[in-house]
């Protein structure tokens, strides 16, 4: 097993990208924890805006996932995430010092027009150290980036805005990503050919598997062709509803959860991280149990409707008992971000590399755009029915959709 023979990789590729895409998740997340703790109230901010302020970094992210990911599969994902590290870094910084709404509108789409290529790139990037058997475990290890850092950031942003306010939330948690850039340069290479760190049998027999894989998949002539196959448009809808889920939730969790009794900000902190604790285990377990069935779609599909179960059953409770209701957003946000190393590793592997890349960047891009109206719909109608309950049932039917749709696409095939 190539595993076997080159075990370096894991310790030297997958720290370095869990903590890129961690910086990247941190100063697209916090935001939330900005609009309960202050920020709102300082600029002026109305619900509606606040709704539109807390999404348009989704509407940004989504406009340029095919462009980036097309560069980063043909000629570099090392330099487009280098750029990216030092642009989102200035503009997470500059968040803190904003007075004005406006600026604070074009820093935020800005954000994610930057942001944008580095999921895909990171994804093109380990499809080309690691092979079918581990794609699903080294997807994962990328993604854990996503709810590690909301863990330690809940708790931080809770501290950071309590201690110095919202401002220096933004700066101090914006700063490191300028720094980690010229880290980022010096660790990582392209491909195994260009390590210095492994040996000639050792890259021989990466490239070898790689390119044996590539062999098995059923050639694709061009991104069109691609992007018109029946698979890709229901991956594409499939992943949109998903991330309505998901970043409703993500987004507007510490305000469901600050709206609680007696709530202070430090121990809103502290409850909004729990969700993401058991997504580390649950998508560690369902990566591991993935890669050694090699049965993608048994560990997609199961989450999502428990989580789109969990929203309904908080809905039904309501505002009578809040623990109870929080368990349940606990067992709704862990389920959704169980599924999201399978559900990657099966895109690399239906589709030959010259088009690969171009579909990971357009199912991204819905499912950015499925961010941006689920963030901004959950916002809305919180902030129109002065409750959260219309929101569960919205996040409960995109997730019950989404697990239909993974039941109808994710076949065990090779090819499209």
């Amino acid at each position: 097993m190539i595993n076997t023979l080159a075990p370096s990789r894991w310790y030297r590729i997958i720290p370095i990208v869990f903590i890129t895409y961690s910086l990247a998740y941190l100063d697209r997340a916090n935001f939330g924890f900005a609009a309960a703790g202050g920020m709102a109230e300082d600029l002026k901010i109305t619900p509606s805006i606040s709704s539109l302020l807390g999404s348009l970094f989704f509407l940004g992210y989504f406009f340029f996932q095919i462009p980036g990911a097309h560069y980063a599969a043909h000629k570099s994902a090392k330099k487009l995430i280098f750029w990216s590290l030092i642009l989102w870094g200035i503009l997470a910084t500059a968040t803190g010092m904003v007075n004005n709404v406006n600026l604070l509108i074009v820093i935020r789409f800005m954000l994610g027009v930057v942001e944008s290529a580095v999921m895909p790139a990171m994804l093109i990037l380990l499809s080309q150290w690691f092979t079918k058997e581990e794609r699903s475990r080294a997807n994962t290890f990328l993604i854990l980036g996503n709810p590690a850092t909301v863990l330690w950031m809940s708790v931080l942003s809770g501290y950071l805005i309590h201690a110095l306010g919202w401002r220096w939330m933004f700066i101090l948690q914006g700063a490191p990503a300028i720094v980690w850039a010229f880290v980022w340069w010096k660790m990582i290479d392209e491909k195994p050919n260009e390590a210095n760190w492994l040996n000639t049998e050792e890259k021989k027999s990466i490239e070898s598997r790689l390119q044996e894989e590539q062999r098995a998949i059923k050639p694709v002539k061009n991104y069109l062709e691609a992007f018109r196959s029946k698979t890709v448009i229901l991956l594409c809808l499939q992943y949109f509803l998903w991330s309505m889920g998901l970043y409703g939730f993500v987004m507007w969790l510490p305000s469901i959860i600050k709206a609680a009794p007696d709530m202070d900000i430090v121990t809103t902190g502290w409850l909004s991280s729990v969700p993401y604790l058991l997504a580390i285990v649950a998508m560690l377990a369902a990566s591991y149990a993935s890669d050694k069935s090699m049965n993608r779609r048994l560990y997609v599909w199961p989450f999502l409707l428990i989580s789109a179960l969990a929203f309904y059953g908080s809905f039904l409770i309501g505002t009578t008992n809040f623990w109870l209701s929080f368990s349940l957003l606990v067992i709704a946000g862990g389920s959704m971000y169980a599924p999201y190393g399978p559900f990657f590793a099966v895109i690399t592997e239906i589709l030959p590399r010259n088009v690969s890349g171009g579909a990971l960047g357009l199912i991204n891009s819905m499912g950015a755009l499925g961010s941006f109206v689920g963030a901004y719909i959950v916002g809305y109608l919180n902030g129109v029915t002065h409750g959260f309950g219309a929101s569960y049932i919205l996040m409960a039917g995109t997730l019950l959709l989404s697990s239909i749709l993974t039941l109808i696409v994710i076949k065990p095939v090779k090819s499209i």
